[in-house]
């Protein structure tokens, strides 16, 4: 059986090296072609040491026209607004796409032109787009789309940790408080001087607060979940640790409750999803107990004192964040089982 000939499209960046390593491990796929406008001409192995399986493969201007027929399916890992329009492109054009970028994750274009201060120009297109998270309710979508917008990193961490709470009626909708701390992957790799070695290393330091351009897709899906708009209080942090994003959720209960009973929720919600582990009484999530995995690890604590509970996941913002979530939702969409290429445990130590 031919194996499915993929695209990603923006390869040379941290998550086109993740997708490059987590493709190099799928019996059913090949990466057909992979672009990069700086990097034209050079191998993913001149610039990534461990991608030596891909060093035949050159990359090459994003032509849309030529790429076309070299592959059925597009990982589109393009920076927010320049992947407006080749989505655009290759969606119309009949081909499967996942696009890592934020220009399809908003549902409603007004909000997704004040939160990233530019103009959606493919509307129709983005109606048709479904939202990359299975575990919260999304993956009969993702099995018939042909679209599928990949979820946010600060979100997906968010979203898991909050999605039994809402979905169980156990916390006050108006007081969500989202604390994330983040390495500095998130940032790509062509990042400003704020995220250079000096500027990190030896720092601890809160950004984007109350202005953060992944709150609105934060709201977008739990406001889905309660079926009635609600807002979030979300501050990321950046940390000087290569990747991952620790989560800390705080939400006041609507009624007394148990750690124990609260664990029984989440462990309830999720007893079938592979790539989610709820951590026993006790434990708590570490982001590297999750580098380099498609898992997510939440652990949860009732303050009987103040009445709230508090919710910690934690992932690899890389992977489950970004690449994994990719790959999983390729997986959904063209009928392969949903762990294949993933399943690799954690780098740790």
């Amino acid at each position: 059986m031919s194996k499915l000939k993929v695209a990603i499209c923006g390869g040379s960046g941290y998550t086109g090296a993740e997708l490059l390593r987590i493709l190099a491990g799928h019996p059913k796929v090949e990466v057909a072609a992979a672009t990069s406008e700086r990097s034209a001409g050079k191998s993913p192995a001149d610039i990534y040491g461990h991608l030596q399986s891909y060093a035949g493969l050159k990359f090459e201007p994003l032509e849309r026209e030529k790429l076309l027929k070299r592959a059925d399916l597009f990982f589109m890992a393009l920076p927010h607004a320049a992947s407006q329009a080749a989505v655009d492109f290759f969606f119309r054009s009949g081909k499967k796409v996942v696009d890592l970028s934020a220009d399809y994750r908003i549902k409603d274009p007004l909000v997704y032109e004040e939160w990233y201060k530019v103009p959606h120009g493919f509307k129709a297109t983005l109606k048709r787009a479904a939202y990359g998270m299975p575990e919260i309710g999304h993956r009969a979508k993702i099995k018939k789309a042909q679209l599928v917008a990949n979820p946010g990193c600060y979100p997906t961490g968010a979203m898991l940790g909050l999605y039994p709470a809402l979905k169980g009626g156990l916390v006050d909708e108006k007081n969500l408080v989202v604390d994330s701390k983040s390495g500095t992957t998130g940032a790509g790799r062509k990042s400003d001087e704020a995220f250079g070695f000096c500027e990190v290393n030896e720092t601890f330091r809160a950004y984007g607060v109350g202005t953060h351009r992944h709150t609105p897709e934060i709201e977008q899906e739990a406001s889905a979940i309660v079926k009635h708009d609600i807002t979030v209080n979300f501050t990321p942090h950046l940390v000087p640790i290569d990747r991952g994003i620790l989560s800390t959720i705080y939400a006041r209960l609507k009624k007394k409750a148990s750690t124990k009973e609260v664990l029984a929720l989440y462990r309830k919600a999720y007893a079938r999803e592979p790539f989610v582990h709820v951590l026993d009484e006790g434990q708590l999530p570490n982001v590297k107990h999750v580098r380099g995995s498609n898992f997510c690890h939440i652990g949860v604590k009732v303050n009987e004192r103040t009445g709230t509970l508090v919710i910690v996941t934690a992932i690899d913002n890389l992977v489950k964040g970004a690449s994994g979530a990719a790959v999983q939702n390729m997986n959904l969409m063209m009928g392969f089982e949903e762990t294949t290429a993933l399943t690799q445990v954690a780098l740790c130590p």
